[in-house]
Parts: C-alpha cells; structure tokens; sequence
C-alpha cells in the first residue's frame, strides 16, 4: 500500500485519518458533519466538508503531507446532489435521511414496489436516493441536461479530481442499480420520470483517478490518486475482514447489520421483510443490510432524558454492566423500552415511529432504565437479525459499541453468540485504505477482543423474551 489519507463523511461527524504503507494509523481527527436546513429538509454544507479535509491535510507534518499518495473517500449512503460537469451543484447536497422526495412514491402500485424489489434489491423508502433524484430534477431552477447524480462522497471525490464518477456499493443505494445486471435500470427509473444517463458510469473502490494537479499543488500534495471507497457500513465489511457466516455489528449513529451473500436475495419472502441488498464494496459479492436508526444516538436520548453528562451516563452504564455481570438484575422489575427514538428498523421500516417505555414504578432506578433502554436496543437488534434467516456463527462488532461492555454483554447473551470486538476504533477507514489499494487485511488486524455469551443468562433471556412478548408486541403495533 502508499501512505494514503482517508475521509469518512458519517451522519454526525467527518473521520479523518492518515496511514502509512503498512496501514498503521499516523494521524487522526473529526469534526462534526456541516450541515444545514432548507426550505424542505436537511442538506450538506459542501464547503464546509471540503474545508475540514483540506484543515486536516494542512495539519499534517510537512514531509508526511508530501509523502501521501492517495486519497480515499466513504461515507454514508443515499446521499447526494445534481453536479454539472463544472461540478457546480444544480441541487442541495440532500443527506440521506432528508425524504424531501416522498411523496414521489405514493403513486407506486403493489406491483411496481415489487418489481422495484425484484431488480434493485431495495424496498421502495425515501431513504434512498432515486426519489431525491426525481425532487431535484423537479425543482432545478436551470437546465439539468449536462447534470449527473453523485453521492456526497463521490462529490468530494469529483472537486479533488474533476472527474464524475460512481462506486458501486454507492450505486446499489440509490434504488436506481439493476443488481444483477450491474447497471442503471432503465425500468426502474422510468417509475419516476427520471432518465438512467443522469446516473454517472460505474468505477470499482480500487480504481482512483489522479487529484487534479492545480489542486495537489495548492494543498501541498505531490501525484495523488483519488478513490471512492463505498459506503461506509459495507466498508467497515471489508476492514473487518467479513466472511460468509459471520454478521458485522456496524454502530454509529444508527447500528447497521450486514451479511455477505454469494448471490443477491431478490425473491418476494425477503422483500417483505425490507432488508435491503446490494454489491460488496470488493466487487465480487453481494450484501444483506438493515440499518436500524437507533443505534449510538441512544446516548444523546438517554442523556436527555435523565437530564445526565456525559461521563453521568457513563457511570450509570458502568454500573448496570456490574449488576448484569454479577446477577443482581431482576428482570421483571426494569421496564420494557421499544428503542425507536428515531424510526423503526425492518419489517416496519417507518421514519414517522417513536418509542415506548412501559412497566415504570415508583421506585425505578437511572440504572435500571439504562439497562432497559440498552436491553430494548438487543431485543430489537435479535429481531432484525432473525429476518435475516442465515446461519451465524460470530458476530464482529466495530464503531462506539466497542467501548460499551454492557451493550456488548447484552447482545453476547441474548443471542446466545460470542462476539468479535474490535480494539481499534477506525475500521471503516483501514478498510477504505485497503479498497483502494485492493488488498484484503485479516481481522487480527483490528485487534479484537471476544465477549462470550454467558448461558445462564441466555437462558434466563429467553424466558423473560418470552414472558414480555404480549406487551412487546403491543408497543411495537402502537400507531406512529
């Protein structure tokens, strides 16, 4: 590999980190993810993201920014924005939570979500980007003739290099990429209106273009390559080393769960479950994927809600994780909390649903709700997995989850597997720099750490699992 400097644009921050030719980490930081309000949503601040990589590259040692030779870019999917060949923007850089193109969809009969399923391998939501494509292209306010649809990664990637590009992992969460076929469906757009050549042609993570010589100059920089590495979850697949068998546990701000499949599930029993597929950032394979919105966001709730610091709420997790590990929870007395502070995850799949505490006394303690909300966040996270109807024989878990040893025991014991934890905190970023590079890097790597499961307490789980589950259901079917 060469020293290479890597971008992961994630919801609520922007990594940044440097490797050297052996992979080891020489340098990183993060900010916050720019962002800002329009007349309809949420949207990138395309000036501000460029500013933070460009801060970091200054920041660099002199002879290590003159040594770097490569740039790699991930981040979140469904993004993205209408570029003119200038790269001008003809849209707002729309995040991928903005569903500013929904009502585009409700004119979709049962067969069309089908068959949208049947060739995309995504469930029709406004998550995904092929509605924001239809809104932009809608509400341009000059031509959009010469325009192409980039990710926001692949626009970073265009400002460096001056070039239009798409990754394919990128690609296959736009609802717009024939799966199989690997390229745009001219069906599919043709739902919406939308002609497939404002779609950019397909160039693997391993294949960069050069940085724009002007601009190497500028930032200090000698003959760079630019990659676009993929989406951020399916990368962190990759820096983890994800084989057939094993699950990746990816959380973040919301927690993605990620399988790797030989061949692509498009048949009607897994569309009705709503995981969503798509192509492994590798180019060989392909993927199952649910992203379950509350995920690490559950802090800032919890944080709220008991009105806690932060290093408060990490007390209290501190000591839930010692009264679990030593026995002292009685279950029956922690309320049951239905996580979805910030939508529901699959089979339901709705941005509109909230959560639910049931079972609160008067005597409930900070500890024992804390412990409940992470408990909720295990059930829900069991459920999604179980749609997945696959073999699992461990799970590896990366991102802030890592340093939670009561998250981790939790979900050890409820599903009654070991985990594979990660020790080192920017897997997604090792991946990135391996993609370009197009090598593989084994999980050691990592440095992981394993959690088994304790089978006292998986059995004691289940019984309660199954003791709860009337009133489980009941708060999952509440009304949005």
């Amino acid at each position: 590999m060469t020293p290479t400097v890597t971008v992961d644009i994630g919801t609520t921050s922007i990594k940044l980190c440097l490797f050297d030719a052996e992979g080891a980490l020489q340098a990183a930081d993060r900010c916050a993810t720019p962002t800002r309000r329009d007349a309809w949503g949420e949207i990138y601040d395309t000036d501000a993201v460029m500013d933070a990589v460009r801060s970091f590259v200054d920041a660099l040692d002199p002879a290590a920014r003159r040594a770097v030779q490569c740039i790699v870019i991930a981040g979140v999917g469904e993004s993205g924005g209408l570029v003119d060949p200038d790269l001008s923007l003809v849209s707002p850089m729309i995040l991928w939570h903005d569903h500013r193109g929904a009502d585009l969809l409700t004119g979709l009969t049962e067969a069309d979500r089908a068959r949208v399923y049947a060739v995309t391998g995504l469930p029709v939501n406004a998550n995904y980007a092929l509605s924001k494509v239809a809104w932009a292209l809608a509400h341009a306010e000059r031509s959009t003739a010469a325009a192409q649809w980039l990710n926001v990664s692949e626009y970073v990637a265009a400002l460096l290099t001056g070039r239009r590009w798409a990754e394919p992992s990128l690609a296959s969460r736009t609802m717009a990429l024939d799966l199989v076929g690997r390229r745009w469906s001219r069906e599919v757009c043709g739902l919406f209106g939308v002609d497939p050549g404002v779609f950019p042609p397909l160039r693997a993570a391993s294949e960069g273009f050069a940085m724009d010589p002007a601009t190497a100059r500028a930032w200090g920089l000698d003959e760079v390559t630019v990659h676009v590495a993929g989406h951020d979850h399916m990368v962190g697949g990759v820096g983890a080393d994800l084989r057939p068998g094993e699950m990746l546990d990816s959380t973040g701000t919301t927690e993605g769960v990620l399988a790797l499949l030989r061949t692509p599930r498009l048949d009607a029993v897994t569309a009705a479950t709503k995981l969503a597929g798509g192509l492994a950032c590798d180019g060989d394979g392909f993927t199952l994927f649910a992203s379950i919105p509350t995920g690490g966001s559950a802090f800032a709730t919890l944080r709220t809600l008991l009105d806690r610091e932060a290093d408060e709420l990490a007390d209290l997790v501190a000591r839930a994780h010692r009264d679990w590990v030593l026995g002292s929870v009685d279950l029956d007395r922690l309320p049951l909390v239905l996580p979805q502070f910030r939508g529901s995850p699959p089979p339901r799949k709705d941005a509109t649903a909230r959560g639910a505490i049931a079972g609160l006394q008067t005597d409930t303690t900070a500890v024992e709700l804390v412990l409940a909300c992470f408990l909720g966040m295990v059930r829900q996270f069991a459920e999604v997995w179980e749609l997945f109807d696959l073999e699992l024989d461990r799970v590896k878990v990366i991102g802030p989850a890592s340093a939670n040893p009561l998250w981790l025991q939790l979900k050890a014991d409820y599903l009654g597997v070991p985990l594979s934890v990660s020790g080192f905190p920017e897997v997604v970023s090792r991946g990135a720099q391996a993609l370009a590079h197009g090598i593989r890097l084994p999980w050691s790597a990592s440095e992981p750490r394993d959690v088994p499961p304790n089978t006292a307490r998986t059995a004691e789980l289940a019984q309660w699992r199954a003791r709860t589950a009337d009133r489980w259901a009941h708060l999952a079917e509440m009304p949005a």
